[in-house]
């Protein structure tokens, strides 16, 4: 599937699904489309899929559940950096932390909330410190710990169209839009392909 992709990456470039005209809908579940001489189908749920999660990576704040009491967190001096670098992606993974300058270093961090899990295992120690790792890779906004990342990617699973799903073709023109929006448009967050080439006509 890797493959796959890092083959339509070099044959098709993100604006020319603006240009793509719909054929069609086959089967309730993938929209052909024609790019000049080129067709190819789309996954509708996979496509949609993905807009949806790159869309939820981007704005979604993971509501906190509060600790009955804080968490004193054993971190080296590089990572109460980060944490007190990066409090704004902290919150929004749905972690607060209190930093107190006047503490022992590697004593300063306390954690003080987690990110709800709605009912699944409870998020703890493993998952801020995993957090952390990344954002010392990675300073974008949207650095998710993994199982922050499962959940939206659940969330924007469930808000997608589904296969069996009859489209009107400005709803597929929409979905063919939407992948020239994203990052990564090949493939769903569970790795299905987003699309295949069919044939040159």
């Amino acid at each position: 599937d890797e493959a796959a992709a890092a083959e339509l990456g070099r044959f098709i470039h993100k604006e020319d699904f603006a240009a793509m005209r719909v054929v069609g809908q086959f089967n309730l579940g993938f929209i052909i489309a024609r790019l000049g001489a080129d067709l190819f189908i789309v996954d509708q749920h996979a496509s949609d899929e993905k807009y949806n999660y790159e869309e939820l990576q981007r704005t979604m704040k993971i509501d906190p559940q509060r600790l009955i009491r804080p968490l004193q967190l054993d971190l080296t001096a590089h990572e109460e950096l980060l944490a007190s670098e990066h409090l704004d992606i902290l919150k929004k993974n749905g972690f607060d932390v209190s930093i107190d300058p006047t503490a022992p270093p590697t004593q300063r961090t306390k954690l003080l909330s987690v990110p709800h899990s709605g009912g699944g295992e409870p998020f703890g120690k493993k998952d801020f410190e995993e957090l952390l790792h990344k954002l010392g890779e990675d300073t974008g906004e949207t650095v998710r710990c993994s199982r922050v990342s499962a959940l939206i990617a659940s969330k924007a699973c469930r808000k997608s169209v589904m296969i069996g799903k009859a489209l009107d073709a400005g709803q597929m023109r929409r979905i063919l839009l939407h992948m020239g929006m994203m990052d990564q448009p090949w493939n769903c967050p569970h790795g299905r392909p987003t699309m295949r080439h069919l044939v040159d006509l």
